[in-house]
């Protein structure tokens, strides 16, 4: 009996959420402006609420932010929003707030690219059929990596994460593309310009597989925090047949038992203000 379907198109791999990226920033205040009146983002109104951290709800996922020295990751945040004008009318907004930093936006033709104010790079795209269903999430990180390296991360993560992963052309250059939850990826992008130093940001994972995975990174010797009874990290990316390091990044890797996996958040509709208000319009009211 044949189906008809291509069962093949709703496989996920292991990694079953790519849930936030976290990178410390110097000034709440000016973070704010940024994340939630220019990108139109809510702060978590639960958790991390003081001076010393702030979590940004995207849909389903976060940015955390807590305060330090800026760090950058070397590459691109990708995120879904909505609607493309009501953000380059806030970003337009907050312009000359963020004067004296690297703030900038760029229109092209089917995103908006942004820097934060101390150098991070994002790529704000409308809801598409690349990203399934969601109107607001964040998509994807596409990583900078050093040229021929692509073809042995991706079969890290395949062969020790359990991730589906395979190779790709990504902006005229080769990649691996990662499945990292419900239509998101990771992506390592083949660069000959020199990569910066890695310093210290990382990206969180939830797992449905968690203990074959921290197993053979263990009897690598990889494994590099142990969290607790439900989390573990790791940092560098190898070639299985040499153990050459072939990129560094901090992933916080989270089983489904997690008290947070799944916690519901909080999106606000970043439209509505005390001078255009309409009654039970609060809430972000599309998918994610």
């Amino acid at each position: 009996m044949s189906s008809g379907f291509d069962r093949t198109r709703e496989d996920v791999g292991n990694i079953v959420n790519l849930e936030h990226v976290n990178v410390t920033q110097p000034d709440q205040r000016v973070a704010t402006s940024f994340y939630v009146s220019g990108l139109g983002f809510t702060r978590d109104p639960y958790v991390m609420v003081g001076i010393e951290n702030m979590w940004i709800n995207i849909g389903r996922q976060q940015m955390h932010l807590p305060t330090g020295a800026p760090q950058r990751i070397r590459g691109i945040i990708g995120l879904v929003v909505p609607d493309l004008e009501a953000l380059k009318l806030r970003l337009a907004r907050v312009t000359a707030e963020l004067a004296e930093t690297q703030f900038a936006f760029t229109e092209h033709s089917t995103f908006v690219e942004v820097t934060c104010p101390w150098g991070n790079r994002f790529r704000c795209h409308p809801p598409a059929p690349e990203f399934g269903e969601t109107e607001l999430g964040l998509a994807y990180v596409q990583f900078d990596v050093p040229p021929g390296s692509s073809a042995a991360i991706a079969r890290f993560y395949t062969e020790v994460l359990g991730a589906s992963a395979e190779t790709v052309k990504r902006d005229g250059a080769t990649a691996a593309a990662v499945s990292s939850g419900r239509d998101q990826r990771l992506y390592f992008r083949e660069t000959s310009q020199t990569v910066p130093a890695y310093d210290g940001h990382h990206v969180q994972l939830y797992i449905a597989d968690f203990s074959g995975p921290y197993r053979r990174l263990l009897e690598r010797g990889l494994i590099t925090r142990e969290t607790d009874a439900h989390e573990w990290r790791f940092c560098d990316i190898v070639d299985l047949e040499t153990n050459r390091k072939l990129f560094t990044v901090e992933h916080e890797v989270r089983s489904l038992k997690h008290p947070l996996y799944g916690r519901p958040l909080v999106n606000r509709n970043p439209v509505q203000t005390n001078r255009n208000y309409l009654r039970g319009q609060d809430g972000f009211r599309g998918i994610y």
